[in-house]
């Protein structure tokens, strides 16, 4: 059975991800804790992964329930615990510090802060196709490749690549259900800079997009639509949630199944 084998969210966009056994769908059809809380710095920009190295050297644990991050630098013996509403700037004074520059954490109740606000669900990848892509690198593994992809719905399907099942053509979406919750499958996600780089520094690791690239491109399953394709430094699924399954919830251990293609609304 092809089944939801993990569920990770990323309460802070741009640190680490909880891995809660079950999530709901809230409004805007993320998943409840998915980037709720975003770091933004004095201009409204988002400090994150992409333009701020600093960021990668950074660990953080949640306790979901009591609404808290511990946070520290990895491999460092001071780490702070805060709650992210009564002590939201007290953490941001604490980020001020590490970063050096002046930075507010705010929240957003009605899905979060996506990296694409047209296709704001959860992504979508399967643990065969992290272990076939780590299999391209020497020295990097299935949990190391999870951190670099940072995907939020991992699928266990037996098959690599499995994922790129759940798109079609352009203007056409895939139905899909995880459990009892239907999801639209857009396309194949757009890679930034993240993923070259390792997780737990932000160093930048030599020939990894070119290898990436090549890879794909290679190994693209005869069921991807290669018109998706404009360039091959695309993984995971972008999805969204119809308004009707807000509310709803998957569970770790949920089936998937693949419904009919339907157009775009």
């Amino acid at each position: 059975m092809t089944q939801l084998e993990r569920i990770l969210v990323y309460p802070i966009k741009s640190l680490d991800p909880a891995t809660p056994s079950d999530a709901t769908v809230v409004d805007n059809g993320a998943l409840e804790w998915d980037r709720r809380y975003a770091i933004l710095d004095a201009d409204g920009e988002y400090v994150n992964g992409k333009r701020e190295q600093r960021i990668h050297r950074l660990s953080t644990s949640y306790d979901l329930e009591r609404s808290t991050v511990t946070i520290g630098e990895r491999g460092g013996d001071d780490h702070r615990t805060y709650h992210l509403d009564v002590d939201r700037d007290a953490l941001a004074a604490w980020l001020a510090e590490y970063l050096g520059y002046e930075v507010e954490v705010v929240r957003d109740d009605e899905g979060g802060y996506p990296d694409d606000t047209a296709a704001s669900g959860p992504t979508v990848i399967t643990t065969d196709t992290l272990a076939a892509v780590a299999d391209w690198y020497d020295d990097i593994d299935v949990a190391e490749m999870r951190r670099r992809l940072r995907a939020n719905l991992e699928i266990e399907a037996g098959e690599a690549f499995w994922e790129d099942r759940l798109y079609a053509g352009a203007d056409t979406l895939v139905e899909f259900e995880i459990g009892a919750v239907t999801l639209w499958g857009h396309g194949p996600c757009q890679r930034c800079v993240v993923p070259t780089r390792d997780p737990a520094t932000g160093e930048p690791t030599p020939g990894f997009r070119r290898t990436f690239v090549d890879r794909r491109e290679q190994t693209l399953p005869s069921w991807a639509d290669d018109s998706r394709f404009d360039h091959y430094f695309r993984l995971m699924v972008n999805t969204t949630i119809p308004a009707d399954e807000w509310g709803a919830g998957v569970a770790v251990g949920d089936e998937v199944t693949i419904g009919s293609i339907v157009d775009a609304p």
